[in-house]
């Protein structure tokens, strides 16, 4: 790192379209504040494997899924490992980051997540249910994702999907954490509208849950989001865990939590750059 004020390029699509959501005007907030610290630029994902070597370090922010331009994303992975680039979040992420499989890993391990099988052998290891959940492994974004009848399941799970029992859950909540440090919570009380999110106050049990999570993905530093519903038994189950660029509905907290979290990220990546 040089020993002016760090060099950040800072990588984000501020024109991707999102239901509900306006990705751009969080990275402009978020910027617009990071600034005070860091020499910041700004770069589309698809440009950042070209513009990297200027900077001290890589931030990955609403970038968007990466099948959408998975090529260039490759090349950027390949590119910063092999030379070493910071990158925040780091690129060993086991979660998101690396697909689908561990949502399967879990599963079969028992813990709390949405049971997930993707082989017709594994379908018994489903709980039964009125209808299922079908969504590619490498998929993002609820893009592919069918809901579908028993009766078709032995013919989709071929291996390139996921399939899950559809859990008539009470409403999802997300966990946000900056490196292993909890920020805040937020829920969506409506089912049908996932986007209207509200401040949650979360149990000590429900911080466990989340904090497990956090711990078994083994990043030192970065963002997550823990997402999870909760299940008719009342339990909360993992929903998918984001440690590539999780979107972080800045705009569902007050001034003071928006401020709080500019400071826990502000400082995570002073450290981030001088470990």
């Amino acid at each position: 790192m040089s020993a002016a004020r760090p060099r950040v390029l800072y990588v984000t699509d501020l024109a991707y379209p999102a239901r509900g959501r306006r990705y751009g005007d969080e990275d402009v907030f978020l910027t617009s504040r990071l600034r005070a610290d860091f020499d910041l630029a700004l770069c589309h994902p698809r440009d950042a494997a070209a513009l990297m070597d200027a900077f001290d370090a890589v931030v990955v922010r609403n970038s968007g899924p990466v099948l959408a331009y998975q090529e260039q994303y490759d090349a950027f992975r390949a590119r910063a490992l092999g030379a070493g680039t910071r990158v925040y979040n780091p690129l060993t992420g086991r979660a998101d980051m690396a697909g689908k499989q561990y949502l399967l890993d879990l599963s079969a391990a028992g813990l709390p997540v949405i049971p997930t099988v993707d082989h017709p052998a594994d379908l018994g290891r489903l709980p039964e249910a009125d209808r299922y959940i079908v969504k590619p492994k490498l998929g993002a974004d609820s893009i592919g994702l069918r809901t579908v009848s028993a009766d078709l399941l032995a013919d989709l799970a071929d291996g390139t999907v996921l399939v899950q029992p559809r859990i008539d859950f009470a409403y999802e909540v997300s966990f946000y954490f900056v490196d292993h440090d909890f920020q805040y919570a937020l829920y969506a009380p409506d089912p049908e509208r996932r986007w209207e999110l509200r401040p949650y106050e979360p149990t000590h049990e429900d911080l466990e849950f989340a904090h497990g999570f956090v711990t078994w993905n083994t990043l030192d530093h970065g963002i997550q989001r823990v997402d999870a519903c909760r299940a008719p038994d009342g339990r909360l189950l993992l929903v998918e865990l984001e440690d590539l660029n999780p979107y972080l509905s800045l705009d569902a907290l007050d001034e003071t939590g928006r401020d709080g979290f500019v400071a826990a990220l502000t400082r995570s990546l002073h450290r981030f750059l001088t470990g």
